[in-house]
């Protein structure tokens, strides 16, 4: 076994006891220990002020009478008041970082039964950032025992050697990693990757973090939910500030963020704190950061690390302390080498990015979502509406589908949500409503007004009229993307995404020629009329 060495305060009221034997029928926790029969102490660090260099010494006799082997080694170290945390948690720091611990040679014990409570607490934090590179010891007296003795424990502060905590630790990370996704059971693994990450920094770490994704894809939304998150965690006591840089223009965009003085300008006719001094103690949310000028981010960047601001027309800077999240659907790093962006905010911003994948990334996470929008749809209306069997399954085949683009992601899929739980008389939405949104899905993301405009220039009335609706939309969505693909192979791809990976042999553009001309269309005329 390693040597053992014991850190500890000396206790100037419990260790202290009058001279003579009626003192060792009494428990005093620093002689305790090194009374134990199981407990073989080598080395005794006992911490004293100059006050109380009498009693520790008396207590060092005592300990070398009842266990001769082991060294009492003095230490001294005074605090002008020992009840201030400040103070208390410095010197120790001090100490710990002057100590020659040798962990790989020795063990050490760190008693936190004597001292102030604030000595001990700080004993706790230090032994926690492993500062004091050892375990706790707790001692205590025990009724039926020898009275001076006492029992003694050790507390590991290691917790992954305790099954039931860490238990519960990660249930707690669940619990939060759940409430930033809203309670959504998402599939998508590397997005449960990023939120877990997310979890983690948004309640230990008040450094900004940078959210990069397209718009759509639940920026504004998740940052809302990481200040929520931490208010819950007692993590932040200010408000939440959310702004859209791109709606800052101009001299208006100084005066927005960081306020202006009476008089500052034409029309200030009373100050005005700005948001970054109402989002003092609480997190301030940048959405669209790119859209900011040079002059506005050089400001930011002086914020976030001084914690200070000049408002518009003032001579006195004013303070605010709070978290920045900034939001971007731009290329910070392409923004950066045009001159459009200042590295040296990037690179603050930088340290904490998370990349927001956009819903055709996340294919496997439409249907959770698609039942958190009906549910968000009967908390706002009042009206419960539920999707019958196949029309859910039709839905999301074409939700799933590789064609369908989603260009405006999630708030695409909350719209789409809304108009068919909207439209449903009866509360069931079924395949008649399903297919009405499906082509005007296909209508908003190919650009085409109608399937009659786009698919009337290329039949007559009489053969459109012989067409099924759910045909129709169909295949003005197949001539759409026919047009838009630089060859019928191209286009066929796209179309048949999924389906080719399941045969044997793939010719797209036969495949798709033979499907344009069950509707007496020629492919040939329809890539004549390609969109460049």
């Amino acid at each position: 076994m390693k040597p053992l060495t014991v850190i500890g305060f000396l206790g100037s009221t419990l260790d202290a006891a009058k001279f003579g034997p009626s003192r060792w029928n009494k428990w005093r926790p620093t002689v305790s220990i090194c009374m134990q029969e199981d407990l073989r102490i080598d080395r005794f660090i006992l911490i004293h002020g100059s006050y109380h260099r009498r009693l520790a010494e008396f207590v060092a006799d005592d300990i070398r009478d009842v266990s001769p082997e082991t060294e009492v080694v003095p230490h001294l170290l005074d605090f002008d008041d020992a009840w201030d945390f400040e103070e208390v948690y410095g010197k120790l720091l001090d100490f710990a970082r002057d100590f020659p611990f040798d962990p790989d040679a020795q063990d050490y014990l760190i008693h936190i039964t004597t001292g102030t409570h604030v000595a001990q607490i700080c004993l706790f934090l230090l032994t926690e950032a492993r500062y004091l590179p050892g375990r706790l010891l707790q001692t205590q007296p025990q009724r039926g025992a020898p009275q001076p003795v006492g029992t003694w424990g050790v507390i590991d502060l290691d917790l992954s050697r305790y099954d039931s905590i860490a238990t519960r630790f990660a249930e707690a990370s669940a619990e939060s990693a759940s409430f930033l996704k809203n309670g959504i059971e998402t599939r998508n693994a590397a997005f449960n990757r990023m939120i877990d990450e997310i979890e983690h920094v948004a309640v230990r770490s008040r450094a900004p973090i940078l959210l990069m994704g397209p718009t759509g894809a639940g920026k504004s939304q998740l940052a809302r939910k990481i200040y929520e998150l931490k208010k819950l965690r007692h993590r932040t006591g200010g408000a939440f500030v959310e702004v859209n840089c791109a709606t800052l223009k101009g001299d208006s965009a100084m005066s927005a963020l960081f306020g202006h003085r009476k008089g500052a300008f034409t029309g200030a006719v009373q100050d005005r704190p700005g948001l970054l001094k109402t989002a003092d103690k609480g997190l301030l949310f940048l959405d669209e950061i790119g859209e900011l000028g040079l002059d506005e981010q050089a400001m930011i960047l002086r914020a976030v690390e001084e914690g200070c601001f000049l408002p518009v027309g003032a001579d006195r800077e004013a303070a605010s302390d709070f978290q920045l999240i900034a939001g971007t659907n731009r290329d910070l790093v392409g923004e950066v080498a045009a001159g459009r962006f200042r590295e040296d905010l990037f690179a603050r911003l930088n340290l904490w990015t998370f990349s927001l994948p956009g819903l055709a990334q996340r294919r496997e996470d439409i249907a959770p979502n698609l039942d958190f929008e009906l549910e968000r749809f009967a908390e706002r209306e009042g009206m419960r509406v539920t999707f019958n069997k196949e029309a859910r399954d039709r839905y999301l085949r074409f939700a799933e589908d590789p064609a369908a683009l989603w260009r405006g992601n999630f708030r695409d899929l909350a719209a789409s949500i809304t108009r068919m739980a909207t439209l449903t008389p009866t509360g069931r939405i079924d395949t008649d409503i399903v297919d009405v949104e499906l082509s005007r899905l296909r209508s908003l993301w190919t650009g085409a007004k109608d399937d009659t405009d786009l698919l009337g220039t290329l039949l007559s009335e009489e053969a459109l009229a012989r067409i099924d609706p759910f045909d129709r939309v169909q295949l003005a969505f197949a001539v759409e993307i026919c047009r838009r693909s630089g060859s019928l192979s191209a286009a066929g791809r796209k179309l048949f995404a999924a389906s080719r990976e399941l045969r044997k042999s793939t010719n797209d553009a036969d495949r798709l020629r033979k499907y344009l001309a069950r509707f007496d269309l020629d492919a040939s005329i329809i890539m004549a009329t390609r969109i460049p």
